[in-house]
């Protein structure tokens, strides 16, 4: 009699065998490889949703498939546990961040083992609990130490919503990145890390991160933006006083025919200061400041400026020329100064054709066959024209020559510079780790000892949503004594930003319970790095790049002798419903839960890593989550119905052998088992293994009845039944493991082998598929008989001689006939 599937029974009940069995609890072990796969932790906001499912889905099928592999892994999760959401919660609900925080982690942490996740929970990692963060706090010190955490007063991001000030990185379009509030600028005192010192190294690095997504370092590359080309320093008579001006093209200096000076230059105050309409400047300066920083990137932003009424010096051509503020021009770039070269860069010439301000040619085209566009700025390099001793020479020799010249002369030199600015870290709330500083009216800045770490979050707070730190209220934290002179002094009352716990947290999972250091080095010696990195595109920027930028540190520092926390990285793509990324406010929400109950874990795993690649959008389908379930129902019953295959003695009813199923089944088992490890192993394509195990239950269930009629057949059959078990384990789990030990099987599917297939049987037969470009034959290659679409457009694509005629265009269309042709469109 068939046994029913019943998910609910039969997940419970693996879940608690894995856990009471600790099979996913490891060590270091050197006699075999290790495997570190990490998934980026959660923030417990309450419930998981169907963006970590498909991300901790990902992880886990690989996690499982390596173990079975032979690997030592390490697959831990842990909690980004500090951060606003938790202080907003207890304006709004009048509960405690701490014990909002926790609350949520218990059903968080609940809901991750319904999923079945194979999760090392031992070494479960919290960066709100004391224990954590006084390693923040450590890593601070050691910075604070060596100069690289130093505090100055400086303008920033505010968000009026959030009440706190947000780093460059977590400014979005000109809106912060937590509540889409519009950002606007203030002078306070921060604290910073100098991440600038490491600019170099993290675009250098970029060479050892071949498994990344391009785009992904493109992103970083940008956000650095490193510019090569010189310093010049203009004198400023009446001040006594040298404006510095970086430019990438002092090949254009003698066409400068003006400065333009971001409001926020420090000598801005000063320029004004003798000026007849100097309040109405003052007020316009604070004006501009108070406006968005993207508001005044934009190209097509009406470009508004004040001349100061005062003049510099060109060194080049000595002569005198205005200095203006203008809006278009930012603190964060450069040295916040610009030599304004209107005939040879469109903003400036916009700006000089408003205020009618010279306009002095200076490069031409380098050949007669190139001519500058009427009305606009020539941006291009070229030869050039007007410029003295330099006059005739190619734009590229005049840099070097010229920068060479400003440093012979002693007004410049060559010189680098990076978009990249220092992390401000301060943060005016109340759940994040405390910066541990203190300050004293006799001794000034002191940092905490050692020994008096953790500077621990205070119980006690008032949560009134009102600006400023609710610690700043909290009067027996903030009093204390200095610990040079023991007289009386005050804690500083800001916290730090979040992105600093997750920049180091995959270190502390290799010891989590090391009390001496941050982690133990040599446990980070054998895990570290860490082998795949699994997370969402968005923090490209902010949370990858605060990561690389510790992880150097700490090597610096001589905890670790790794360069590169995650050499390859897996960008998965976002999970939409109705054609929009799900979320609260568009009420597209598909609860985890709900899911669970209505078809158990083992199917909503499978759905969401079925219906596209790790890379790629999914979109969420009820109808795909039934088939899927559906799919697990046949592999069920495939296996029902031949149960009496794995019994001791073997039932002989008639012994008739079809050669032809046999063969049959064999090829494509082997077949299968190639593709499922290939496309784990080295493609991620998670969507096509469970296809070929659909097409691997399909044949299954063709060929049984006559499979079934010999005793070669039935040991087939037997054969590819526990092929097909081990195969969808790290997909659904919990079903496998049950098939396992319901066909007799006294060890666990997660500790077993993963097949092997036979290289001679797993031969495709190939096909020849022809390759046309606009409807004539050009290539042609040869391809497994069947492939799919997607592998033959990529194929066809990198033939070199089909590269040739594209010649970096790309198709306008692509039609691919299965098993003959790809036909290309230019």
């Amino acid at each position: 009699m068939k046994k029913p599937y019943n998910f609910e029974e039969i997940e419970q009940k693996w879940q608690k065998i894995w856990e009471e069995k600790k099979v996913f609890e490891v060590s270091e072990d050197a006699d075999r490889p290790k495997y570190y796969l990490l998934e980026m932790y959660p923030y417990p906001s309450g419930r998981i949703h169907m963006g970590h499912v498909r991300n901790y889905s990902i992880g886990d099928a690989l996690a499982r498939y390596k173990k079975m592999k032979g690997y030592n892994v390490l697959h831990p999760i842990g909690w980004d546990a500090l951060g606003l959401p938790a202080e907003n919660a207890a304006i709004k609900r009048g509960i405690h961040p701490q014990k909002w925080t926790l609350d949520n982690i218990d059903y968080m942490r609940d809901q991750m083992k319904r999923m079945g996740f194979s999760y090392c929970w031992s070494r479960e990692v919290n960066t709100c609990l004391p224990e954590y963060y006084k390693w923040n706090q450590w890593i601070f010190l050691k910075m604070f130490e060596q100069g690289l955490a130093y505090r100055k007063m400086s303008w920033v991001n505010w968000c009026p919503q959030c009440r706190t000030v947000l780093a460059n990185e977590q400014v979005i379009g000109g809106c912060c990145w937590r509540c889409d509030s519009q950002v606007t600028q203030r002078k306070m005192e921060q604290w910073f890390l100098r991440i600038t010192a490491y600019a170099e190294e993290l675009l250098s690095g970029h060479r050892l991160l071949s498994r990344w997504p391009e785009h992904v370092l493109q992103m970083q590359k940008n956000w650095i933006g490193k510019s090569t080309g010189a310093l010049v320093r203009f004198p400023v008579p009446d001040l006594k006083r040298e404006i510095e001006v970086f430019t990438t093209r002092i090949d254009t200096i003698y066409g400068a025919t003006f400065l333009v000076l971001s409001p926020e230059h420090p000598l801005a105050t000063e320029l004004i200061a003798a000026h007849p309409q100097k309040e109405a400047l003052a007020e316009w300066i604070a004006r501009t400041i108070a406006e968005s920083r993207l508001k005044r990137e934009e190209r097509d932003e009406e470009k508004v400026g004040y001349d100061t009424g005062v003049r510099a010096v060109n060194p080049f051509t000595g002569e005198l020329i205005p200095i203006f503020l203008a809006n278009y021009v930012l603190m964060d770039y450069g040295t916040g100064a610009v030599m304004a070269v209107p005939a040879h860069d469109q903003r400036d010439y916009e700006f000089a054709t408003k205020y009618n301000l010279p306009i002095r040619k200076v490069i031409v085209p380098p050949s007669p066959g190139v001519k500058a566009e009427e009305g606009r700025a020539f941006e291009e390099p070229g030869i050039l024209i007007n410029s003295g001793p330099f006059s005739g020479l190619r734009s590229e020799e005049a840099m070097d020559k010229m920068a060479a010249y400003a440093k012979e002369k002693g007004f410049g030199e060559p010189s680098v510079t990076y978009r990249l600015r220092d992390w401000g870290i301060s943060r005016q709330r109340y759940w994040g780790t405390p910066i541990p500083i203190i300050y004293c009216d006799r001794c000034g800045v002191q940092p905490v000892p050692y020994d008096q770490l953790p500077v621990v979050i205070p119980y006690k707070a008032q949560f009134t949503g009102e600006e400023g730190s609710p610690l700043e209220r909290v009067p027996e934290f903030v009093n204390t004594t200095c610990p040079k002179c023991g007289g009386p002094a005050r804690r500083e009352t800001d916290t730090m930003d979040t992105f600093v716990d997750s920049s180091w947290y995959f270190f502390r999972y290799c010891s989590p319970n090391e009390d001496r250091l941050p982690f133990d080095p040599e446990k980070a010696k054998y895990w570290m790095p860490v082998d795949l990195y699994i997370g969402g595109v968005e923090h490209a920027i902010l949370h990858l790049i605060y990561s690389r930028f510790f992880t150097k540190y700490l090597r610096d520092l001589g905890l670790t002798d790794v360069d590169e926390p995650f050499p390859h990285y897996l960008a998965q793509g976002m999970v939409t419903k109705d054609g929009a990324a799900m979320s609260k406010s568009r009420g597209n929400i598909v609860d985890p839960d709900d899911m669970i109950k209505k078809y158990g874990a083992d199917a909503l795993r499978i759905f969401i890593l079925f219906a596209s690649p790790p890379e790629k959008e999914f979109a969420w389908s009820d109808e795909g989550l039934e088939g899927c379930y559906r799919f697990i129902l046949r592999i069920w019953n495939l296996f029902e119905e031949n149960i009496d295959l794995f019994s001791a003695e073997e039932v002989r009813d008639q012994d008739v052998f079809h050669r032809d199923s046999y063969e049959r089944l064999q090829k494509k088992l082997h077949q299968t088992i190639k593709k499922v490890t290939e496309d784990i192993e080295v493609r991620f394509h998670l969507n096509t293994a469970i296809s070929a195990l659909m097409e691997l239950v399909n044949l299954i269930k063709k060929e049984k009845d006559r499979l079934r009629t010999s005793h070669q057949g039935r040991q087939l059959l037997r054969q590819a039944l526990e092929a097909l078990n081990l195969m969808v384990s790290p997909f659904a789990p919990h079903v496998a493991e049950e098939l396992w030990e319901r066909t007799g099987h006294q060890t666990l599917v997660a500790e077993t082998p993963w097949p092997v297939y036979d290289p001679e049987l797993a031969k495709e037969e190939m096909v020849t598929i022809v390759v046309q470009v606009n409807g004539k034959v050009r290539d042609k290659f040869e391809a497994p008989l069947d492939a799919d679409e997607e592998e033959l457009k990529q194929k066809a694509l990198s033939l070199k001689r089909i590269q040739e005629i594209l010649a970096g265009q790309q198709p306008k269309k692509i039609v691919c006939v299965k098993n003959k042709l790809v036909s290309l469109v230019v």
